[in-house]
């Protein structure tokens, strides 16, 4: 076996072992101390996340990907602009707008979602769709913007002109010459703004009000429960997506597609 092999198998090796446990509790009926393994199995977690009484895990799963596919979607509209505007112009107050970007992140999540609160009850966006959605944004919005503040600092809008003067039009430039040059960085961009939106658990909590259940909302009353099984499954539902997501982008990018991204 080649050392590449070897050092691929290792890592796989090392991300899968962590859901071993979750797996072997998803299928247990009894598993006590000091057994190494279940001293029964069964299929009752998966048997209840796919019956009708557990409807609010499929509402939870839906509810989470709509959070996160329309924060993604938001986020990549306004991360272009702003990202070019950063990445291929110098004007006054860059470094101050850097600075903005940061705060979200610098700061903790539950003191932006507390702060931001009481604006949403005042503007009527608590305990709703597009207010979960305006939270989740600013945590995802200043990464998309950084990743692609790196990727049209390396981009030559020389192209885009060469494009415009070959007759071609705005949407055409757009879509034949913008788009593949950035299109790693858009992936990566994506891939952040998705993963972030889709563990979000207190400030959808906390904007939501409770009123829309998310899968991480539904995980964390279901381990205070004491239900392992139930929690274990449901545990392994929450990642699936995101790995689907994570292997989807690894392979839009293939071996060469962050060559670009700095």
């Amino acid at each position: 076996m080649s050392g590449r092999r070897f050092l691929g198998l290792a890592i796989l090796l090392l991300v899968l072992l962590p859901f071993v446990p979750l797996l072997l509790w998803s299928v247990s009926e009894q598993w006590f101390y000091p057994g190494l393994l279940p001293q029964k199995f069964g299929l009752r977690s998966w048997s209840y996340i796919f019956s009708t009484a557990s409807s609010q895990i499929a509402g939870g799963l839906v509810q989470s990907i709509g959070l996160s596919g329309v924060t993604t979607c938001l986020s990549l509209l306004i991360g272009i602009p702003a990202g070019r505007a950063l990445g291929l112009y110098s004007f006054a107050g860059k470094r101050l707008i850097a600075l903005l970007l940061l705060l979200p992140v610098i700061v903790p999540p539950l003191c932006v979602s507390m702060g931001l609160h009481l604006w949403f009850i005042r503007l009527g966006l608590a305990e709703t769709f597009f207010g979960v959605v305006l939270v989740h944004l600013s945590f995802c919005l200043p990464y998309t913007i950084f990743v692609l503040w790196g990727v049209f600092a390396d981009y030559n809008p020389e192209f885009e002109e060469q494009a415009r003067c070959l007759g071609a039009g705005r949407l055409q430039t757009l879509v034949r010459v913008t788009l593949p040059f950035i299109f790693p960085g858009l992936c990566l961009a994506a891939l952040f703004s998705f993963l972030l939106s889709w563990s979000q658990y207190l400030s959808t909590l906390i904007i939501g009000g409770g009123k829309l259940l998310t899968l991480p909302i539904l995980l964390f009353s279901l381990m205070d429960s004491g239900d392992r099984p139930v929690a274990a499954a449901v545990s392994l539902l929450f990642v699936l997506p995101a790995l689907l997501v994570l292997l989807a982008n690894g392979r839009l990018l293939g071996r060469q597609g962050l060559s670009g991204v700095r």
